[in-house]
């Protein structure tokens, strides 16, 4: 018999709270297979069983706290495996900046001229076994699926036990239904050419959780206490500019090819809004600072948290010295961290320490929003939608034409008990005025 214990899961961390168990007693659990779902007051975790066998006893119920280290589970050796001297968390979640809307880590991207047209909707292959019957909190052939990942498959006729899942222990992920579904599911990924007639209009399938109820999630009641906090404790206001990238754009165009061959990464517009942020904040240090009582911390590197959609809600992770990288470093560690964050790698380290937020509101078309400052931070910067339009261009003689340009908006939320809208101005236009002029070729690394 093997005993699976509470980890470590930070410096800090002294204890969890058992939020459900993935097992009971009598299933049997492989090698690495998640066991049982951990909440701490700082990050919320899978915990994988250490060994394969079968669950003999589970010693410490759902919604019990206890300290790091204290026996959670025995399982006996019924399958025979070995287990790895000590467990490691599966997955990693924590207290995230609050930011609206939630969104997603792939940079602003240009919003197409012309109407995309969905491909047509093929009829769905039948299903081997009813996807939506089999419980949540217990494994079945496909493992254990989340309800939106069984809603996913349901919707796009993807038979689950016909998927190799990418996560962790063969875990299904959204990614792999998308990827195994109807080209219908896949459809609004590509661009699609221009139309010669409007498509006719398919309305969204209705969701599964119309006219139901279910409880918060800690992570989502987590995000609740944290927006609310910051907007009691602080006095929070936003200021907007618009910034023309079409030379970064243009920049991204001529050299997108060579940094994929080299970096192995997209060159989007998510690392140049990075490194102009954190070159800004070395000369505008209260927008790199925190409140402590009566005192005023100026943090002394540019630690950039960014944020993660993920099927459980908003991470945060962060990159640490922002201002010190290149636009591939900054690249590649955007891809890697929001890589692992969606796969359930991450480590709590990974996730603490960000002295300022950037949230791309743009990812799903949206303008710009008023991000909410995530506590102790005292600003977060939202990336809008980078979108052509006519606008008039001033040329050096001072003569006037319209052209066709890559506009983009930016929205500072900041703690006025801080920061004044002065401050905030000369922020924002030290970051408009490094992105408009586009001078990144010594930047990107290549």
């Amino acid at each position: 018999m093997s005993e699976v214990v509470l980890p470590a899961l930070g410096e800090s961390v002294t204890e969890g709270t058992v939020t459900r168990w993935l097992k009971k007693v009598g299933d049997t659990v492989a090698v690495d297979e998640p066991l049982v779902e951990i909440s701490t007051d700082k990050v919320d975790t899978e915990i994988p069983s250490p060994v394969a066998g079968t669950i003999e006893q589970i010693l410490v119920q759902e919604d019990e706290t206890v300290e790091v280290g204290a026996v959670l589970a025995i399982v006996g050796s019924g399958l025979g495996a070995a287990a790895p001297s000590a467990p490691a968390p599966a997955a990693v979640e924590a207290q995230a900046p609050v930011a609206a809307p939630v969104v997603e880590t792939p940079a602003p991207v240009e919003a197409p001229v012309a109407t995309p047209v969905a491909a047509p909707v093929a009829a769905p292959a039948p299903v081997a076994a009813p996807v939506s019957s089999a419980p949540a909190s217990h494994n079945t052939d496909p493992g254990y699926v989340t309800p939106l990942v069984r809603k996913l498959a349901n919707e796009n006729g993807v038979d689950l036990n016909a998927i190799a899942g990418t996560g962790v222990g063969g875990r299904i992920r959204k990614e792999d239904v998308l990827n195994a579904g109807s080209p219908a599911a896949v459809s609004f990924a590509a661009p699609v050419a221009a139309p010669v007639a409007a498509a006719p209009h398919v309305a969204a399938a209705p969701s599964a959780l119309r006219g139901t109820t279910e409880p918060m999630s800690r992570l989502r009641k987590v995000l609740a206490e944290r927006a609310v906090a910051s907007m009691v404790s602080t006095a929070q206001l936003t200021t907007v500019v618009e910034v023309d990238v079409t030379a970064i754009a243009n920049l991204r165009a001529s050299v997108k090819d060579a940094f994929l061959a080299k970096t192995g990464n997209k060159l989007n517009f998510m690392p140049f809004f990075a490194l102009a942020a954190a070159e800004a904040l070395q000369g505008h240090p209260k927008l790199n600072a925190s409140i402590d009582g009566e005192n005023i911390v100026y943090h002394s590197g540019e630690n950039i948290s960014f944020a993660v959609d993920t099927e459980k809600g908003l991470l945060t992770p962060v990159i640490r010295n922002v201002a010190s990288l290149n636009i591939a470093q900054i690249a590649g560690q955007i891809a890697d961290l929001a890589s692992r964050t969606r796969n359930n790698q991450l480590k709590p380290d990974e996730l603490s320490g960000g002295t300022f937020t950037l949230t791309n509101t743009g990812s799903r078309g949206a303008l710009f929003d008023t991000p909410v400052v995530f506590l102790p931070q005292s600003a977060i910067l939202g990336t809008g939608v980078v979108t052509k339009r006519p606008v008039v261009v001033t040329a050096a003689d001072g003569s006037d034409s319209i052209a066709i340009r890559h506009m983009v908006y930016l929205a500072l939320s900041y703690d006025h008990r801080l920061i004044d809208g002065a401050d905030a101005s000369r922020f924002l236009v030290d970051v408009k005025a490094r992105l408009e002029g586009g001078n990144f070729v010594a930047n990107l690394g290549l």
